[in-house]
């Protein structure tokens, strides 16, 4: 049997603390399901990635460091209006998975509520590590892509992320 586990995140960008964190699950288990989460929200100062542009950087760096596409499924999921309902929206999009990895406070709850294992991931520079500290450090000119994989500095820079970011923070003057 396949021992298959269950991660969610954003990911808006996805980076090193994340990249780190799948490597550590995927040691233990045959498969990792990615859940992307907030799938149709982008182009807002907390969401500025598409769906699309997440999937080609979660693949792009797992790609960077060798990891085969067979180890993971990357499953986009909308949110819903009501937390009550939001696991049996993973469960419509995801394959079956036996254990859930998340450190969010309502993930964690909703998934033990729905009778699912749920364990900690492990972070690794937490503070550091965030999208947040991320998308700060695009806006205020500072060194954000020691923060990410390559691959995924590459391709924010190819899509120009950082300029969407600076123009999704400004107000609109009259």
């Amino acid at each position: 049997m396949v021992r298959r586990g269950l991660f969610v995140g954003r990911f808006q960008p996805f980076h090193n603390g994340h990249l780190q964190a799948v490597l550590e699950l995927l040691k233990n288990l045959d498969e990792l399901v990615i859940i992307i989460g907030s799938s149709q929200k982008s182009h807002e100062l907390d969401n500025p990635f598409t769906t699309g542009e997440r999937l080609v950087m979660i693949r792009e760096a797992l790609k960077e460091v060798g990891v085969d596409t067979s180890k993971y499924w990357l499953i986009p999921v909308p949110d819903v209006d009501m937390h009550a309902i939001w696991v049996s929206q993973v469960l419509s999009y995801a394959p079956k998975f036996e254990v859930v990895f998340s450190n969010e406070p309502l993930t964690k709850r909703l998934f033990k509520e729905a009778g699912f294992r749920v364990e900690p991931i492990t972070f690794i520079k937490r503070k550091i590590f965030s999208a947040t500290e991320i998308r700060k450090r695009m806006l205020s000119g500072e060194n954000w892509e020691e923060l990410v994989p390559k691959s995924v500095a590459n391709f924010i820079n190819e899509i120009r992320g950082v300029e969407r970011i600076i123009e999704l923070s400004k107000k609109d003057v009259v």
